[in-house]
C-alpha cells in the first residue's frame, strides 16, 4: 500500500534536491553527510515536537528508515 503524503512531490523533491546539493558541494563523504543529517534530524525532533511526542516519532522514523534502506548485498 503506498504511503500518501500531505506534500506535493514537487516540494518534496526541491527540498531533497537542494539538501543534495549543498552536501555535494561541500564534497562531504558518506559519513559526514550521514553525521550531519542525523544531527539535523535530532534538532528537528528535539525543537519542534512536544517531549511527548519525540519518542514515538522518532521510533516511527527509525521504521521508515529501516524500511527504506536497500537490503540487496550488492555495493553501489
Amino acid at each position: 500500500m503506498p504511503i500518501v503524503s500531505k506534500y506535493k512531490a514537487e516540494q518534496f523533491d526541491a527540498l531533497m534536491n537542494d539538501l543534495i546539493t549543498v552536501l555535494e558541494q561541500h564534497k562531504a563523504p558518506v559519513d559526514l553527510s550521514l553525521m550531519v543529517l542525523g544531527n539535523l534530524t535530532t534538532n528537528i525532533i528535539n525543537g519542534q515536537l512536544a517531549p511527548a511526542q519525540r519518542q514515538a516519532i522518532t521510533e516511527k522514523f527509525v521504521q521508515a528508515l529501516t524500511a527504506s534502506v536497500d537490503q540487496d548485498n550488492q555495493a553501489h
